[in-house]
């Protein structure tokens, strides 16, 4: 009997969720993987620094992998590349600037036995059982690409990151006519971009920044310190333009900055006129009206380069009255308290600084409400699944699928985890695979857990009081202290009463527990903790975390 032939979208991130962006399609015994991303963490992720898929569905299928596609050169969909490559090793296929990106990265991570390909736009490739087209797209990034993937069962189209605008800083429009196509022969299922569906009409376009961005150096009379994300290699280029125009030297910062500024230059993405780009140091030599400093941190980051001009703590650059600071890039989600911060403190240091969004120093690189439906209507999908975008913006954009048409039922809102499983017979959710978050804290990966987390997040509320004493190992008797330490509880010069308190109730929890026959020194640990807890939450109702540390001697 032979077995039913089955196509499978596994998304294992970017959905109900902004970054991570990872995608496995499955026929049979194939699969390959769209992009390979990370998150930025949350507040309330304290310690983490990044935020990566489980990858365990991919481990365990290893041997089935035939490849990586990849949309685009942003963080979000390479970024989690060199934690993934560490346990399989699969060739990767991108475009120009996102390989570039990818290598300098692998490198970095002593990955290089990688094989890397260069994709063109417009180009198909051939793995196993499926056949990749990399159609042009338009984004904040050169070389963002969309991919139709043909399987025996049927044709996905994964628009990647796009937006419809006709003058774009480099490389060619959205490829209309091939999506156009695509639809004109049949498209089993569309995933399409969701981050901007919440927003009416048509996202600006890219060029209208850079008037704003030339107006902005016409009118500074110190430096430009032009901040952004490091990988908007569009606006870099607009900021260089005009520093060019201008007759302002530019400087990079931040070690972002200064890699993706060498690997688009030496690729021929960024157009830097000679003897334009100078180092920090002789930048800082030059009068405040000769130069233009491109920087990190524009979303507030604590470690970014701008962050560290903001606090007066940076190692070569200040800030002066009279330099203008551009933020070019609006907060995400969850960074706006952060970007205030240090716009707040850029202005107490008399910097001009430009950072509202009616000022144009920002469009999105993702598509409106308008060009949506128009990128459904084009491609006619049979099935619709929205991606990349929190839960609300999945919701918002099967809804327009409705209106234009899509069947509900033939719409999938899904989860990270979920399988969506198309046969011959049609499309349903199926089984689940294993999903979620790991963090990444320093060097270590997936070492910080649920519990961890708690754990610090009790620590910055009610932070900790330690308990140290010395029990006798055959009596158990104490022989010195308790001694009490406190962290982030309370102010203990004014608190000597209560922990007196504290000192008191150990005492007598130890002498009842030994009274009642326990001599264990877990439980003791254990009693002390509950006791000196409820004692502590009655007095000043906060929760510290209590740690008793009991050192037996003979």
């Amino acid at each position: 009997m032979t077995t039913e032939s089955k196509l499978q979208i596994i998304p294992l991130g970017g959905l109900g969720e902004i970054g991570k962006n990872t995608t496995a399609i499955r026929y049979n015994n194939q699969i390959l993987l769209i992009d390979a991303g990370l998150a930025f963490p949350d507040d309330d992720m304290l310690g983490v620094d990044l935020v990566i898929p489980d990858y365990t569905y991919l481990i365990e299928n290893k041997d089935l992998l035939l490849g990586i596609l990849i949309t685009h050169g942003h963080e979000d969909h390479i970024g989690g590349l060199p934690y993934l490559l560490r346990h399989l090793n699969v060739p990767i296929y991108g475009t120009r600037l996102a390989i570039g990106l990818i290598q300098y990265k692998l490198t970095e991570a002593k990955l290089g036995q990688v094989i890397t390909h260069v994709i063109q736009p417009g180009e198909t490739i051939k793995l196993g059982s499926f056949s990749v087209d990399f159609i042009n797209g338009s984004h904040s990034i050169p070389g963002a690409v969309g991919l139709a993937i043909h399987s025996p069962l049927g044709t996905i189209v994964h628009t990647g990151d796009f937006k419809l605008d006709h003058t774009p800083v480099s490389g060619g429009v959205l490829d209309l006519h091939k999506f156009s196509e695509l639809g004109d022969n049949g498209v089993l299922c569309l995933m399409s971009d969701s981050t901007n569906v919440e927003r009416p009409g048509f996202t600006k376009s890219e060029r209208l920044v850079g008037e704003n961005i030339d107006k902005a150096f016409a009118d500074a009379e110190g430096r430009v310190i032009f901040a952004s994300f490091a990988s908007n290699v569009n606006r870099l280029q607009q900021a260089i333009s005009a520093a060019y125009i201008y007759h302002r030297k530019v400087a990079t910062v931040g070690r972002s900055m200064i890699n993706v500024v060498r690997i688009a230059a030496e690729l021929g993405y960024l157009d830097i006129p000679e003897d334009t780009l100078i180092d920090v140091d002789e930048a800082m030599r030059l009068p405040g009206n000769e130069v233009c400093i491109l920087t990190t941190g524009s979303q507030g980051e604590p470690m970014a380069a701008l962050t560290r001009m903001a606090m007066h703590n940076h190692r070569q650059i200040s800030i002066y009255p009279g330099d203008t600071v551009i933020l070019s890039a609006s907060p995400i989600p969850g960074n706006e308290k952060a970007v205030s911060r240090n716009i707040d403190q850029l202005f107490k240091l008399g910097a001009k600084v430009i950072y509202e969004s009616i000022s144009g120093m920002h469009v999105s690189g993702h598509a409106s409400q308008e060009e949506l439906k128009l990128m459904l209507s084009m491609v006619k999908p049979k099935y619709f699944i929205p991606v990349h975008g929190e839960y609300r913006m999945l919701m918002k954009h099967a809804e327009l699928a409705v209106q234009l048409g899509i069947p509900r039922e033939n719409i999938f809102v899904s989860e990270i985890g979920n399988v969506i499983e198309f046969t011959h017979n049609g499309a349903k959710f199926a089984n689940n695979v294993i999903a979620g978050r790991i963090f990444i804290d320093g060097l270590g990966v997936g070492d910080v857990g649920n519990s961890v987390m708690k754990d610090r997040t009790l620590l910055s509320q009610d932070g900790i009081l330690i308990i140290i004493l010395a029990l006798n190992s055959l009596t158990r008797t104490i022989l010195t202290g308790p001694d009490v330490v406190t962290r982030g509880f309370v102010y203990v010069r004014e608190s000597n009463l209560m922990l007196d308190e504290v000192k008191a109730i150990t005492r007598q929890t130890i002498a009842r527990s030994l009274q009642n026959g326990i001599h264990e020194n877990l439980i003791l640990q254990n009693r002390v903790r509950d006791a000196v807890s409820k004692h502590l939450y009655d007095k000043t109702k906060r929760r510290p975390m209590i740690i008793p540390i009991f050192q037996e001697i003979l």
